[in-house]
């Protein structure tokens, strides 16, 4: 498990644990996280679970695929350079401690 906060636009904060191996999308919808719509259910075909990677945790993550590059140029709110989608994360202990937060729209 790692536990991961999400960080509404509003400030509201979702502390959340989800099992290695899933992605964060997946825990993010079964924990009720209402800033992730994950309209394709993961497929990375809508960006709709776009979220902005906290500075300490970018280097963490491997590189988007051209796939994933290519969708975040669809996102609803603005693409920073810490920009993902959380259907491409796949949550592994080295992510126990995440931030996440999420955009004010995601459509």
């Amino acid at each position: 498990m790692a536990k991961i906060t999400f960080i509404e636009h509003s400030g509201e904060r979702l502390v959340v644990n989800i099992p290695v191996g899933w992605t964060v999308m997946q825990g993010a919808v079964q924990n009720g996280v209402e800033g992730i719509e994950a309209e394709c259910g993961g497929s990375c075909a809508c960006a709709t679970c776009h979220c902005y990677v906290d500075e300490a945790f970018v280097d963490a993550l491997p590189a988007p695929s051209e796939t994933e590059e290519a969708m975040l140029e669809c996102t609803a709110a603005e693409r920073l350079p810490n920009s993902r989608l959380s259907c491409q994360l796949k949550v592994s202990e080295a992510l126990d401690g995440l931030v996440l937060r999420l955009p004010e729209a995601q459509s």
